[in-house]
């Protein structure tokens, strides 16, 4: 089968196991547009970064979230009434909290962290809900894809694991919204100000990394955001290369489990650099080592995962 074809093919699997999510997708690439369009004639910053650089994160961000959980749930065979519920749960948050951060790049006002005044407030509280919300949301399909999704084991484990590590990229994201001493000391003074921050030892809004503005100059909990929430497309990805490779459906569930725990050692990783006030591209030589002992102890898995005889249960 050709790319396009199977581009199609999978667009149209997508559609059917979630007409919501399929459109909750093309919504976003909807925004994307929008937002692509804002940076090229809108030279507007906020925090440092183009006002409409953030739109256009989260539209791809959810639109690549969107089309991967319709994916799945078309893989049920039980459940289906419920996962369709947390599906427009899903769709309902994903559409608030965009619509608030279009709104806020529309008045260039930052999004996140933003209790200047009480619309600010509002919003920013309002988008606190809608994550809580559709966390919640992605547990019950999590669960409902744990029991039943998969025709093979190493499928049905890619998507357990990946739905795990989706769940802790989502929880990450409140790790930002803890105001700093700073800006607790500033509020206490009655100075307007942030309250939360995504990067860690320097102030938002400085340098950044193209694309990303991921903090050059400082840690950066964002980082470990994005691979965890993408955590779910790495292990697919991953599980749907094996059996071009791999014929043994034994040897590709033991692998699926390396490459996940790998992936998870990752998220760990850049999470604890980030923490300690490092780049991403400059890390110092702890950093380097424990990268080095987790690559290392991945590559040991991987070998022994093949060449091990035992059975993974499904």
């Amino acid at each position: 089968m050709k790319p396009l074809s199977r581009t199609t093919a999978a667009l149209r699997a997508a559609f059917l196991g979630s007409r919501a999510l399929g459109w909750l997708s093309v919504v976003m690439a909807a925004v994307l547009v929008v937002a692509a369009l804002g940076l090229v004639v809108d030279d507007r910053t906020v925090g440092g970064q183009p006002v409409w650089l953030k739109p256009a994160k989260f539209a791809v961000s959810i639109a690549v979230y969107g089309l991967t959980l319709a994916w799945l749930l078309g893989h049920l065979r039980r459940g289906r009434r419920v996962a369709r519920w947390a599906a427009y749960v899903i769709v309902v948050m994903s559409v608030l909290e965009v619509g608030i951060i279009v709104f806020q790049a529309a008045r260039g006002r930052a999004s996140h962290y933003n209790e200047a005044t009480p619309l600010d407030e509002a919003l920013w509280r309002a988008m606190g809900m809608t994550i809580v919300v559709l966390w919640v949301a992605t547990v019950v399909l999590t669960v409902l894809l744990w029991r039943d999704g998969m025709p093979d084991r190493a499928s049905a484990w890619a998507v357990r694991l990946g739905m795990l590590l989706l769940l802790l990229g989502l929880l990450q994201g409140f790790t930002m919204v803890v105001p700093t001493a700073e800006q607790l000391a500033l509020d206490e003074q009655g100075v307007d100000t942030l309250m939360g921050a995504h990067a860690v030892g320097v102030r938002d809004g400085g340098p950044g990394m193209p694309l990303t503005g991921w903090s050059t100059t400082g840690g950066d909990l964002r980082i470990g955001h994005f691979v965890g929430i993408h955590g779910l497309q790495a292990v697919l990805l991953f599980a749907m290369l094996l059996p071009a490779l791999v014929a043994d459906v034994a040897r590709r569930t033991r692998l699926v489990f390396v490459f996940s725990f790998g992936y998870a050692g990752l998220l760990v990783l850049v999470t604890w650099q980030a923490l300690r006030g490092q780049p991403l591209l400059a890390p110092d030589g702890l950093t380097l080592v424990v990268a080095g002992g987790l690559f290392a102890a991945t590559a040991l898995g991987a070998l022994l995962a093949w060449r091990s005889s035992q059975r993974v249960s499904g």
